[in-house]
């Protein structure tokens, strides 16, 4: 209501208190008028006023979680009012979350579209280069993104090409997201279109100063050339914050020259220098001048370039982009530059300066001699017998079996881990303190060897936070060796399936552990440079690090599929009864729907603590599915929770989780939704499909009373027969 005083808009108690005003106190309305505008904005305004397009307040200016068309993300310089998205803490809860996206605006007038988790910078975009931000992964070419600066305010906003197009984003805190949400005619709900969502190399400062993260490698962060790590210790155990130093010292009186980097996010520009109207030749020369500078670059990439950055600490927060278009000079001692100037320098160095040269080709041929040999022994090494698994070369460290017959005393089974389907898995630590786990390939395991190699093959292309890291192999003699980065919160199964440990995970932990888990399924489906199918993809498949968060283990069944390929067939059926698909478990066929109806499974288990195989309903000798499916049919669903759950969890995400979980386990598999649509749905409160009847959903009892070839409980594999694997 408007209050007659004050001609404010306030919110009211029953008690006819105020809990809210738009305490508007830069001018009073003679007629105070709201108004909700078409775009969704709630105005306060004067109806005295001729121009309707003053407004005394808006709900523009607050935008809580979701931005829409028209509204600002800055800063006032004049008022202080700072537009940013503010996330609600869950689905059911509005308060102020944690996630705060926001335009941060510095003392130098650079200004950089910003993710913070509390008060701790999460994520930032780079400055504004004239076109984008000097990171940002794709511009939806649907929309035109403007940014304005000038000495009342500084912002950025985003407008639909097509002016037809309604839409909405917002920032989910539950999935870490930001969301596009977007008009449809012709169910008329707002549907998901997109999201976005922050990487490893997107973590403000993930490999500290001078270190550049490169998401396509392993490991993602690399020193830039003329760098080397602070502490290699703690860089080869992959904790990069400490970052690198300079192999050469500065000399800024003898020759200081710029080493450039090409596509790339420009550094943190909280301490640096800009100027608008100097070109690329002034801005190197303003640096020289400035012992303390560090480097620079081009503010405006636009016609070949133009404006002045200049940097004066450790350079923070870099990261490689592909196709990138922004460079990077950074100040490098003479020695480290690639062509140094020798012209005038004196006949001696001249000469010591050919004969290293020729020094280092010969080394340079002496190496590459020994590393192709090298490599073609490891080759050799790995041309095992079988036309299954695809013949490539294996770009990853090698360890010695001394080395890690000694990390794990000689394999003891004081340092045993667990028994994984093809070998036993120990624990190591390795001499420079970094603790491992290693499988060990069974040596009597007939089918191993095939599952080794695709193993190595595999996990050696990937790279992403929820899946498992290998670090290394070792082939020795009969010994294979998988050397991956220890988990110290062991798997899944054994945290939800204990009555006791089991309360270790509230339900806000398990609801980020199916969040997180979608995600790394994601990558191996569409995000990265292959299409993968797990094809056993379980709760043991799980590991868990030291803040539980998950990361998918054992690619050993896992096949690779071409871009546009997602199916394929086999009459070798390897995976986990309980967790497979019907089509798969009955005929062999196998796609991406194969492990989303495992994910279901792993949701179901997830969201209830019980088991998938088993029976919960003893007159209908119903499995997990099945007595799943019947209490929700009737209404009862969150039946399936333990109590202990009950007290942490959000009743609403919960139903909702069991709900895609059913969608997940349909019978057949066009009828399941992907696992991008799976993502979306746990991100978001979009309209559920109804679920039909699910596959399976009796005890695999009756499944192993039926087939011959069924392999005790222990065994994670189901070998019917071999034959090669065929596209479909």
């Amino acid at each position: 209501m408007i209050d007659s005083t004050s001609k404010n808009l306030v919110l009211i108690n029953s008690n006819n208190g105020v809990v809210w005003s738009s305490s508007n106190s830069t001018k009073e309305a003679q007629n105070p008028v709201v108004q909700l505008l078409d775009s969704g904005n709630l105005v306060l305004r004067d109806g005295n006023n001729g121009n309707s397009g003053i407004y005394l307040w808006q709900s523009f200016d607050y935008p809580t979680d979701t931005l829409l068309a028209g509204m600002k993300i800055g800063v006032n310089l004049k008022t202080g009012l700072d537009r940013r998205l503010t996330s609600w803490k869950n689905w059911d809860d509005p308060s102020p979350g944690d996630l705060v996206w926001r335009l941060l605006v510095l003392h130098n007038y650079n200004a950089e579209s910003t993710l913070w988790k509390g008060s701790k910078l999460w994520y930032r975009s780079g400055p504004w280069n004239g076109i984008t931000y000097s990171f940002i992964p794709q511009l939806s070419p649907i929309f035109e993104f403007y940014f304005v600066q000038n000495e009342e305010e500084v912002y950025y906003i985003c407008l639909p090409k097509n002016k037809s197009i309604t839409f909405r984003t917002v920032i989910n805190e539950t999935s870490n997201q930001r969301e596009l949400y977007t008009w449809d005619g012709t169910s008329r709900l707002m549907s998901l279109s997109s999201s976005r969502q922050v990487d490893s190399c997107d973590e403000y400062g993930r490999c500290g100063a001078y270190g550049n993260c490169i998401i396509t490698l392993s490991p993602v962060c690399q020193c830039l050339k003329g760098f080397n790590p602070k502490s290699p210790e703690k860089w080869n155990s992959a904790v990069w914050s400490q970052g690198c130093i300079r192999n050469n010292s500065l000399n800024c009186k003898r020759g200081d020259g710029f080493f450039k980097f090409n596509g790339i996010k420009l550094p943190d520009t909280t301490y640096s220098w800009l100027n608008e109207s100097m070109n690329l030749n002034e801005c190197q020369a303003k640096c020289l001048q400035n012992c303390s500078c560090t480097a620079y670059s081009s503010n405006d990439i636009r016609n070949g370039g133009s404006g002045c950055i200049l940097w004066f600490n450790d350079l923070i927060d870099i990261r490689e982009i592909a196709n990138g278009a922004q460079d990077l000079h950074v100040r490098m001692s003479a020695s480290e530059l690639a062509e140094p100037d020798v012209k005038h320098k004196p006949r001696k160095i001249m000469v010591i300066t050919i004969t290293s040269a020729i020094a280092v080709v010969s080394g340079i041929v002496l190496v590459s001699y020994y590393f192709y040999s090298g490599r073609k022994k490891l080759k050799d090494k790995y041309k095992f017998e079988n036309n299954e698994a695809p013949d490539e070369d294996m770009d990853l460290l090698l360890f010695d079996l001394a080395t890690i017959s000694r990390a794990t005393n000689k394999f003891s089974l004081s340092n045993k881990l667990g028994q994984g389907g093809f070998g036993p898995v120990y624990k190591g630590t390795l001499l420079n303190g970094q603790e491992i786990a290693v499988k060990r390939l069974s040596s009597n395991c007939g089918q191993g060897l095939i599952e080794f190699k695709n193993e190595v093959i595999l996990i050696a292309k990937l790279q992403h936070r929820n899946l498992v890291k290998l670090l290394g192999c070792c082939i020795q003699g009969n010994e294979r060796l998988l050397i991956y980065e220890y988990m110290p919160n062991k798997s899944l199964d054994y945290f939800i399936f204990d009555q006791t440990r089991g309360k270790l995970l509230d339900w806000s932990k398990r609801f980020n552990i199916m969040c997180a888990i979608a995600r790394g399924l994601l990558y191996l489906h569409q995000d990265s440079r292959l299409r993968i199918i797990h094809r056993d993809l379980k709760a043991s498949n799980v590991l868990l690090d030291n803040e539980m968060n998950p990361k998918i283990s054992d690619f050993g069944m896992a096949r690779i599929f071409g871009g546009d390929q997602t199916e394929g067939n086999t009459k070798r059926v390897v995976g986990t009864y309980g967790y497979m698909a019907p089509e798969y478990a009955s005929d062999g066929l196998f796609s991406v729907k194969s492990d989303v109806f495992s994910f279901g499974i792993l949701m179901l288990e997830i969201t209830t603590g019980k088991r998938s195989r088993g029976l919960y309903h003893q007159d209908h000798n119903l499995n997990l599915i099945g007595y799943a499916w019947r209490l929700w049919n009737e209404g009862n669903d969150l039946e399936l929770v333990e109590p202990f759950l009950m007290e942490s969890c959000h009743l609403s995400e919960v139903k909702r989780c069991i709900h895609i979980s059913l969608l997940c386990v349909q019978q057949h598999a066009e009828d399941r939704p992907s696992v991008a649509s799976v993502v979306l749905m746990l991100g978001s409160k979009s309209e559920l499909p109804l679920p039909k009847k699910p596959g399976f959903l009796v005890d695999r009892s009756s499944v192993e009373r039926e087939s011959p070839s069924s392999k005790p409980v222990s065994s994670s594999t189901n070998e019917i027969s071999l034959s090669m694997l065929q596209g479909r």
